[in-house]
């Protein structure tokens, strides 16, 4: 997996979601980072360069630090659910 440059790793990632739109990756990226989580978004080489998002190559994993995975999880399940609440 290449890193973002400037992005301190952390010790284990892993994996919270797997996505076939770019664009739902980016809105739980940009909610989870919202609530402090950082996050790495990482898709095929081949796929982001050819701008293929279909079939296992357009796969695009959402990963989190494992210490922050429980709560990430219940933020998404709840975002999906229609949970939350706009401040």
């Amino acid at each position: 997996m290449r890193r973002p440059q400037g992005y301190v790793m952390e010790k284990e990632w892993k994996l919270l979601a797997t996505f076939n739109e770019p664009i739902q990756a980016e809105l739980l990226r940009g909610l989870l980072e919202a609530q402090g989580i950082r996050v790495l978004i990482a898709q095929e080489g081949a796929a982001k360069a050819l701008g293929v998002n279909v079939g296992i190559l357009g796969e695009i994993e959402l990963l989190v630090p494992a210490g922050e995975h429980t709560r990430a999880e219940q933020i998404m399940n709840d975002y999906f659910a229609g949970n939350l609440e706009a401040d």
